[in-house]
């Protein structure tokens, strides 16, 4: 409930490494993001601190982003921030920023995406039950004051 979303825009640093496991596919990649600033004594643009992010996708998303992505190209990322810190060879300390991404896409402010809609798969036929009789049964006998009519019995041909 407390999570900390984030959306964050760079570039991508990795290819994406794509995996099936036993709790579905997954994929991750490594995203540059430059913070720029405009230099108010050069007039011009600057490049800032780059931060590097670990982007995880899950199941369609990994799919996706596994056929889609790749290094160089700008991209959009939506998810929850983790960050974790490790300690290697028993002395020093790294920090990692990890993104569990809710949405991947292409920065269409830096250029141009084909989108084509992936197909769902049929989903599997269950054994058809029957349908319910919803009708209300006639009367067993005729209407008040009518003459119940016989039908007809049928000839039997031998």
């Amino acid at each position: 409930m407390n999570e900390t979303i984030v959306c964050v825009v760079g570039n991508v640093a990795t290819p994406p490494v794509y995996r099936e496991s036993a709790a579905g596919p997954s994929a991750r990649f490594r995203l540059a993001v430059t913070a720029r600033y405009w230099d108010r004594e050069k007039s011009v643009w600057t490049d800032g601190h780059t931060n590097f992010f670990t982007v995880w996708a899950n199941r369609q998303l990994a799919v996706n982003v596994a056929a889609c992505v790749e290094v160089g190209q700008p991209l959009v990322v939506q998810g929850r921030l983790k960050v974790r810190t490790e300690v290697r060879d028993g002395q020093q300390q790294r920090a990692s920023a990890d993104i569990d991404a809710v949405t991947v896409g292409h920065d269409l402010a830096r250029g141009t995406a084909a989108f084509q809609r992936t197909a769902r798969p049929e989903p599997a036929l269950t054994a058809a039950r029957p349908e319910p009789d919803w009708e209300t049964p006639r009367p067993a006998g005729p209407p008040d004051g009518a003459v119940a009519q016989q039908a007809p019995e049928p000839a039997v041909v031998t």
